[in-house]
């Protein structure tokens, strides 16, 4: 908690006039001892005056960049526009001899405006296709899927879709997810409604 000089003083008062003794009305007051010598000795060499706030004086961090090298990042930046944040961060250590990370390097070109914002394209899903089947067999469908048994272990259903009809053309439950692994023989079928895909597609021909 900061103190206003006003208030430094009137707990001054209150500690130098308490009959209880300092160490006591410190420790009722809530006060620490080193903080009111400190408050007393400045009081007493300058009055009110010393018991303002004191300024802090801003100090620069021991490995913040200087403003002269920030300049000279820009200028390379504007002089070679083709270069990226990191080739100027070679550039600067090789030819300047001034080491300065591609990361500040990047951070000194956005707070100029000199990075320009990634172009993003947003592509929403539509809630139906643009352009529709209009008979059997015209377009197929795939879809994968895989799930869980206990004591069996996982599987995988793959089935062809009739875009036209929704009818499932053809599934086939695997074990494995390799084609060439053979577990996809033991159960698969191919649905009857083919044949008659098959000469409904001749028929609109």
């Amino acid at each position: 908690m900061r103190f206003t000089a006003s208030e430094k003083q009137e707990l001054i008062n209150i500690v130098v006039g308490s009959q209880f003794g300092v160490n006591k009305t410190l420790r009722e007051i809530g006060l620490n001892k080193s903080t009111f010598y400190n408050w007393y000795k400045a009081y007493s060499d300058h009055g009110v005056d010393g018991l303002a706030p004191s300024k802090r004086t801003s100090r620069r961090q021991w490995n913040s960049i200087p403003q002269e090298q920030k300049n000279l990042v820009v200028i390379l930046a504007l002089e070679f526009p083709h270069l990226s944040s990191r080739e100027l961060a070679f550039k600067l250590t090789d030819e300047q001899q001034i080491f300065i990370s591609e990361s500040s390097v990047y951070r000194i070109l956005k707070e100029r405006g000199l990075i320009p914002a990634p172009a993003h394209i947003f592509i929403t899903a539509a809630d139906e296709f643009s352009k529709k089947t209009a008979f059997v067999n015209q377009m197929w469908q795939t879809d994968f899927t895989y799930f869980k048994i206990l004591g069996w272990g996982w599987y995988y259903l793959s089935t062809v879709l009739d875009d036209y009809s929704r009818y499932i053309v053809h599934w086939e439950l695997c074990k494995g997810m390799r084609s060439n692994s053979g577990s996809c023989n033991a159960t698969s079928k191919r649905c009857p409604l083919i044949r008659r895909q098959r000469h409904s597609s001749l028929l609109q021909k």
